[in-house]
C-alpha cells in the first residue's frame, strides 16, 4: 500500500542518484573552505525572531513577507533561518570568537527557509553553503571570499558563470545617495506599495524584478557616483586584486541584493543557463551588522551560495556526471557460506579505503550481476562453492569482461594494486 503523504510544497529533496551530485558539490566546498583556513560552524535552524528583524531589516521582503515564524511552548517568537549571515555573526559574538585572532574565518551549510512562491530553482526549503570572514576591513579579504567561490565553481566543472560586482558605499556616503535616489523615484509612476518602499528603503526598488518597474528605474542615479574617497579606494583595490587573480567581473552599479546589511563590496554570481532564476550565489560586506544586533563594531564580509542552483548549473553544463560515483567493487556471493565470506571481504575492502557493496537476499548469479552493473562498480568479486573449496574468488573486470581467480587472502591487495594503476 503506497503512502498518501508527500513532501511539503516547495521543498527540494535530493534522492539517489541525483543526491550524489548535491553531496559532491557540498563536499567540494568543504575542501575549498578548509584549504583557506576556514573552520566549520554548526548552527541552529531557528533563532530568536528579533535577530532577523534587526539584522536582515524589517523593510526587506525576507522579513516582512517570507519568514517562517512561530511561537514555541514558552511563548517565545522563533523563526526558521531565512539566511545564514546573521546567525553566524550571533554565534561568533556569543562564543567570543572575535576576541581571538582576526578575522574569524568560518563556514557553514544546511537548509534555509523562505515562504515564497516556489519556482524552478527557487524553493521554500533551500540549501546553501555559507562562508564569513569577520573582523577585517581589508579589501584583500573581500577578494579572498570571491576567489573561493570562483574556485569552487570551477572545481565543479562550471565555466559559464559570471561575477557581477558593485559597491554600496558606507554609512557616511550612502545617505547622500539615498536622498538622490529617493528624489528620483518619487517622480516615477509607481504603485502605492512601491512608493512606501521608497521612504523605507529605496535600494529595494532598484532590486524590483517587475519589467514595468525596471524600465522606469533605468535612468536612476547609481551609487558608485556617490562613493566617498575611502569607499572608492576600497572598491578600486578590490577590482585591482581581482584582476591580479585573473578573475573576470562585470561592473554592475545597479546590483543591490535583497538584504539591508550590505555595505561597500557587493557581488553576485549568475549562470546564463538557469533562465529567470539565474543567480547561483552572492555576498558582500556588512560592516555595521554587529552593532545592529547589539555587538561591538566588527566589520565582516561573506557569501551564501545556493547548492540547489549550483546543482542545476552543473546539470545544465553537463558537469554533474563525473560527480556521480558508485561503489568500486561489488561482491557476488552464491550460497550461504559464500555470503558470509563475501560479507567479511566487503568490510575489509571498505576498511582499506575501497568503496564496496554486495548482493543480498540470496540472489542467483544473473540477478546479482545485474546489481553489480547497476552499482557502477569497476570490479565484481564472485564467490561460489567451488571457489571456496579452491580458496579463491573470481575477480571480474566489468568493463572488459576479463575474469581471473585470485586467492581469497590476496583479493584486497590485488584490487588496491589494480585500482591504483592509471
Amino acid at each position: 500500500m503506497s503512502s498518501n503523504f508527500q513532501a511539503p510544497k516547495g521543498v527540494n529533496e535530493y534522492v539517489p542518484p541525483r543526491s550524489a551530485i548535491y553531496l559532491a558539490a557540498r563536499d567540494a566546498f568543504a575542501a575549498v573552505a578548509t584549504r583557506a583556513g576556514y573552520s566549520y560552524l554548526e548552527l541552529p535552524v531557528f533563532e530568536d525572531t528579533a535577530l532577523f528583524s534587526r539584522g536582515v531589516g524589517e523593510s526587506t521582503d525576507v522579513v516582512s513577507k517570507e519568514m517562517y515564524t512561530f511561537e514555541d511552548r514558552g511563548g517565545r517568537s522563533l523563526t526558521l533561518r531565512p539566511e545564514f549571515t546573521v546567525g553566524v555573526l550571533r554565534s561568533v559574538l556569543q562564543h567570543n570568537l572575535h576576541r581571538g585572532e582576526l578575522p574569524v574565518k568560518v563556514w557553514a551549510t544546511g537548509p534555509a527557509f523562505r515562504a515564497e512562491q516556489p519556482q524552478h530553482g527557487r524553493y521554500r526549503q533551500f540549501y546553501q553553503v555559507d562562508l564569513e570572514a569577520i573582523g577585517s576591513e581589508d579589501p584583500a579579504v573581500d577578494v579572498e571570499t570571491i576567489a573561493l567561490a570562483w574556485d569552487w565553481y570551477r572545481e565543479l566543472g562550471l565555466t559559464q558563470h559570471s561575477l557581477h560586482l558593485n559597491s554600496l558605499g558606507c554609512r557616511e556616503c550612502r545617505p547622500v545617495y539615498r536622498a538622490a535616489l529617493q528624489e528620483f523615484l518619487r517622480g516615477l509612476d509607481l504603485d502605492e506599495a512601491t512608493r512606501a518602499r521608497i521612504e523605507l528603503n529605496p535600494l529595494r526598488v532598484l532590486d524590483d524584478k517587475r519589467p514595468e518597474v525596471r524600465a522606469q528605474v533605468e535612468a536612476a542615479p547609481v551609487v558608485t557616483d556617490y562613493l566617498c574617497g575611502a569607499c572608492k579606494t576600497h572598491h578600486d583595490k578590490v577590482r585591482e586584486l581581482l584582476a591580479d587573480l585573473e578573475i573576470s567581473w562585470v561592473d554592475d552599479p545597479r546590483l543591490v541584493r535583497g538584504l539591508d546589511y550590505y555595505t561597500r563590496t557587493t557581488y553576485e554570481f549568475d549562470h546564463p543557463l538557469l533562465g529567470a532564476q539565474s543567480g547561483i550565489g552572492g555576498g558582500g560586506r556588512y560592516d555595521g551588522l554587529s552593532e545592529d544586533i547589539g555587538g561591538p563594531p566588527l566589520p565582516g564580509i561573506g557569501f551564501g551560495l545556493g547548492l540547489d542552483r549550483t546543482v542545476l548549473a552543473m546539470e545544465a553544463e553537463e558537469a554533474a556526471a563525473a560527480t556521480v560515483a558508485g561503489v568500486t567493487v561489488y561482491g557476488v556471493p552464491l550460497g550461504e557460506e559464500a555470503q558470509r565470506r563475501i560479507f567479511g571481504l566487503v568490510a575489509a575492502l571498505r576498511r582499506a579505503g575501497i568503496a564496496a557493496d554486495m548482493s543480498y537476499d540470496g540472489k542467483k548469479l544473473k540477478g546479482a550481476m545485474r546489481g553489480a552493473d547497476r552499482s557502477g562498480a569497476a570490479y565484481a568479486v564472485i564467490l561460489g562453492e567451488r571457489d571456496i573449496a579452491a580458496g579463491s574468488a573470481q575477480v571480474k573486470d566489468l568493463a572488459s569482461g576479463d575474469q581471473v581467480a585470485v586467492p581469497l587472502d590476496e583479493i584486497v591487495t590485488t584490487l588496491k594494486e589494480r585500482l591504483s594503476q592509471p
